[in-house]
């Protein structure tokens, strides 16, 4: 195997970031060509990765394989400690890989060093739960046996992950499989590797053994993905992506009955009643629509104001929006950074074209500025009608589109009819009326008067199309292990 290179951008004292694949504790240079990694701020080249080939994927799955009994033995407070290290380093290094998310992603500063916060604290929470796996003795009814229930580890999982949160979707998926006991191989996003690179690299510093983590840089990515889930000693997928993504693996590992866990597509609505406390109502909105500028699965992106406040929350709104500086993520002040790419700036684009042209009122914003990167201003639009294409699509991008409604049961319908069903945010000062509307939404989480759900200690998920499974909590640990029930009659 041959050693890893290295990326030139490093801070002084730091450590290179690899720009190979990363098997069975080995950095591996590719057999499948080169690909460049862009900054969409300026559209320099940040380095260049080396290529996974197919047979260096399941390599990779051999690797796993091959440590997945001696990890899966290995004494739960071991891998709470490697875990608890990972943590640790993680903090050490944070402004590098908040520097590394920036240059690769174009977030803004303040939304990589967020990241990095909340990416870290998978590695502490999954930390504490690898010591906690539950377990149950109880007699049968009929008091012939005793039923004992165990859990086990799944054995080898394959973890997909996006691009717009290259840290912290890698290790809400490495840290719980680790806890769990099983070995993994991690394919993430190509347009951001580096981040999942550097985190092998302080997996590797913190302990882990050889084997157990492996991250593999396959391009076009479809061949490595079907190969790995056709190989029967995969016993689990963790993805986050797109729905339509979603579908084609879902039937990839239908034939291996491979344990699926999948977080899917989001369009979350964003229901303000007329009680609502504006000022909190307004800041939940910002973070909620402009974390990560918009490209996350959580963004609110339908906003349902009730007819009575509509127009002072959209003067206020709008205010706020247009005041956000717009520019490189690694410039100090800015507030809203550059798109991973022309195609997903170009698609923001031609979506706020569309619905303009269908009758929605332009605000703020609406057209990309004359510069380089891939930048797209923070948009408002108003007298959008609930059912239309911009309203039926995940739009990730700094674009709000408004409908006023007049009653709680038509909000709910507008908001229900959506075949996504992550996330919604409700905001209202009646308790009441707050827990009755959360109840009838169809998602798996509601932030309540609050602008952001995602927590380590919570399952995160969602229903219908948005995905299976729960990620985070106890419940994510639980992803990656087997229920075992054993019948003994001893007395």
């Amino acid at each position: 195997m041959t050693p890893a290179r290295t990326t030139g951008a490093k801070r002084p004292g730091a450590a290179l970031v690899p720009v190979d694949a990363y098997i069975d504790g080995t950095w591996v240079r590719g057999a499948g060509g080169r690909r460049e990694v862009v900054n969409p701020a300026d559209g320099s080249v940040l380095a260049e990765v080396s290529l996974s080939s197919v047979d260096q994927c399941l390599a990779a799955v051999d690797a796993a394989f091959r440590a997945q009994d001696a990890w899966a033995a290995s004494a739960p407070r071991l891998r709470s400690q490697i875990l608890l290290r990972a943590f640790d380093l993680m903090n050490r290094d944070a402004e590098e890989l908040a520097r590394i998310i920036t240059l690769e992603n174009g977030k803004v500063s303040a939304d990589a060093r967020a990241e990095v916060a909340y990416a870290a604290e998978f590695f502490r929470w999954f930390a504490e739960e690898s010591v906690r796996v539950p377990g149950d003795l109880r007699r049968s009814p009929a008091g012939h046996n005793w039923i004992m229930v165990s859990h086990e580890p799944v054995g080898v999982a394959l973890l997909v992950t996006p691009w717009n949160f290259p840290a912290a979707m890698a290790t809400r998926k490495i840290a719980p499989a680790l806890a769990a006991g099983c070995g993994v191989v991690l394919k993430p996003a190509m347009q951001t590797p580096l981040a999942a690179l550097f985190i092998a690299r302080l997996l590797e510093e913190a302990g882990v053994p050889a084997g157990v983590v492996n991250v593999i840089l396959p391009d076009p990515p479809g061949p490595a993905v079907n190969a790995m889930l056709a190989d029967p000693r995969v016993r689990a997928l963790s993805f986050t992506g797109s729905t339509e993504v979603g579908r084609v693996l879902l039937r990839r590992s239908a034939d291996t009955i491979a344990r699926n866990s999948m977080e899917l597509g989001g369009n979350a609505p964003f229901i303000v009643f007329d009680d609502a406390d504006l000022d909190d109502a307004v800041e939940g909105f910002l973070l909620a629509k402009l974390r990560n500028g918009g490209a996350a699965c959580t963004a609110a992106n339908r906003i349902f104001v009730q007819r009575g406040i509509h127009q002072e929350f959209l003067a206020r709104i709008t205010g706020r929006m247009a005041g956000l500086r717009m520019g490189p993520g690694s410039e100090p002040g800015s507030e809203i950074g550059a798109m991973v790419s022309q195609a997903e700036r170009d698609r923001v684009a031609a979506l706020v074209d569309r619905a303009v042209q269908s009758g929605a009122r332009l605000v703020l914003g609406g057209s990309a500025p004359e510069r380089s990167g891939f930048f797209f201003p923070p948009t408002v639009l108003d007298g959008v009608s609930p059912t239309s294409e911009i309203m039926r699509t995940e739009i990730f991008g700094p674009v709000a589109p408004i409908a006023p409604f007049d009653h709680a049961d038509e909000a709910i319908a507008w908001a229900n009819a959506s075949d996504a069903g992550l996330v919604s945010y409700v905001y209202t000062r009646d308790l009441e009326r707050g827990l009755s509307v959360s109840r009838r939404l169809a998602c798996g989480m509601v932030g309540l008067n609050r602008g952001l759900v995602s927590d380590p200690a919570a399952p995160f998920g969602g229903s219908k199309h948005s995905g299976l499974g729960r990620e985070g909590a106890h419940d994510g640990m639980l992803e990656f292990m087997e229920t075992k029930y054993v019948a003994t009659p001893y007395v």
